[in-house]
């Protein structure tokens, strides 16, 4: 398809600093001013805060004013950010890290995703979901091995910082330059091609009315129409965004946990093996949802997902190697529910609200992993890491067994409404005869 080899190329490339982010601003704190990582963490919380809340912002910004303007400000909010980070006090780092790192932060993960769903055709979404998921996956297995290598090998945070921000940087102009249809201009783009397409079939050999209008049309610039929250924000609706959130709180626990257990058992070491082996079955994973002809739904996959984590740390206890296998079942339905997630926002709104949908994803999401490593730790504290595992997993079970249950409840009531009026024409139509 035109242009989507170049909007997947960038969609790895504009995530790597990203997932760095986190990784850099934690270890300058620790390294590079000798603060504590319990300092370090208020510092990444704050971040995810700001991200948090900036994102369904920005999201709305891009559906009203387009992806440049919201570019711009990003851009030069991001590149105030990293040039001066190294140098602040730790509470002035705190201010700018909320409002610059993370309210203003280059929205990358929502407008990627957004340009996915308006530059592939409804029909194969799916499968472009599911290889931006891969991508996903891939830039989390380098970006922070990448940062914590590059640090720990200096032995200052400074230089990758500033690498961090450059990237960040020419992410943002590749981004411009691309200009990916988003939104409103996307469907503007497309009736106008399909307009065109009308306009010739119909006026071969004359000037046809109803294709010049369209023509006429295509070539006026869209108007955002305002479409109330109400339309679109649906109990459906929130209980997808309450499945991603849940699948990051799952994903979060996960990481917590296995680091927990491995260290239970003095194999630490060995906690990357088990990290890979997790995340390349996720790659399988959305390998195969992309590619399958029956993919599976949303509820169901993620209810796989929380019942494959149960039962990882009772397994997991008798060794690294134990942890590695059982986490296999967990790891294949990872990238298959967010990019499942994914899809199912991109369906569920129109295109001019598109951006504010992708954000409130992006805050769901952000707020699981929030939740979901915190509540992990408190658990392992309390009990065992075996216990944060079941725990997670019983959280992301529940949410999708609450929308399995709904959309049960949805289509029972969607069928009683098409009997209630398919009864009334019957009775219409015997009334008549």
């Amino acid at each position: 398809m035109p242009g989507a080899r170049a909007l997947f190329v960038v969609a790895f490339v504009a995530r790597l600093p990203l997932t760095a982010k986190a990784m850099a601003l934690t270890l300058h704190i620790v390294l590079d001013q000798g603060g504590s990582y319990a300092a370090a963490g208020l510092a990444s919380m704050v971040m995810t805060i700001g991200m948090g809340i900036g994102s369904p912002l920005l999201g709305r910004m891009v559906d009203r004013r387009g992806l440049k303007p919201v570019l711009a400000l990003t851009g030069v909010s991001e590149a105030m950010y990293w040039v001066s980070a190294p140098f602040l006090p730790y509470p002035v780092l705190l201010v700018t890290t909320f409002v610059l790192g993370g309210l203003l932060g280059v929205p990358v993960f929502s407008v990627i995703r957004q340009a996915v769903a308006a530059r592939v055709p409804d029909g194969m979404r799916r499968q472009a979901f599911a290889l931006d998921s891969m991508i996903v996956e891939l830039v989390f297995m380098v970006g922070p091995a990448l940062a914590i290598a590059a640090i720990t090998s200096m032995h200052s945070a400074t230089v990758t910082m500033a690498v961090i921000g450059l990237l960040t940087v020419g992410s943002v102009v590749t981004l411009w330059v691309l200009d990916p249809p988003i939104g409103v201009r996307a469907e503007a783009e497309a009736d106008g091609r399909a307009g065109t397409g009308e306009g010739a079939e119909g006026t071969e050999g004359t000037e046809g009315t109803a294709g010049t209008g369209r023509t006429e049309g295509a070539r006026r610039p869209a108007q955002p129409a305002k479409i109330p929250l109400a339309t679109w924000v649906r109990p459906g609706f929130v209980l997808v965004l309450a499945t991603g959130m849940a699948a990051n709180l799952v994903l979060a626990g996960t990481d917590i946990s296995i680091t927990a257990l491995l260290r239970q058992q003095n194999a630490v070491s060995m906690a990357g093996v088990c990290i890979f082996a997790w995340c390349l079955l996720s790659l399988i994973g959305g390998f195969w949802h992309g590619s399958t002809e029956r993919p599976w739904r949303l509820p169901v996959l993620m209810m796989l997902l929380g019942a494959g984590t149960i039962p990882v740390g009772f397994v997991g206890q008798y060794g690294w190697w134990c942890l590695a296998l059982i986490l296999l079942p967990a790891g294949f339905m990872c990238a298959p529910t967010l990019s499942s997630t994914a899809e199912a926002v991109a369906a569920a709104v129109p295109a001019s609200a598109r951006g504010q949908a992708m954000g409130l994803q992006g805050s769901a999401m952000t707020l699981g992993g929030a939740i979901g490593a915190p509540l992990a730790g408190t658990v392992v504290d309390a009990s065992s890491p075996a216990w944060s595992f079941a725990t997670t997993g019983a959280i992301g079970v529940a949410l999708a067994a609450a929308m399995l249950g709904y959309q049960r409840f949805a289509a029972l009531r969607a069928e009683r409404a098409v009997g209630r009026v398919g009864g009334g024409a019957i009775e219409a139509e015997a009334a008549a005869c």
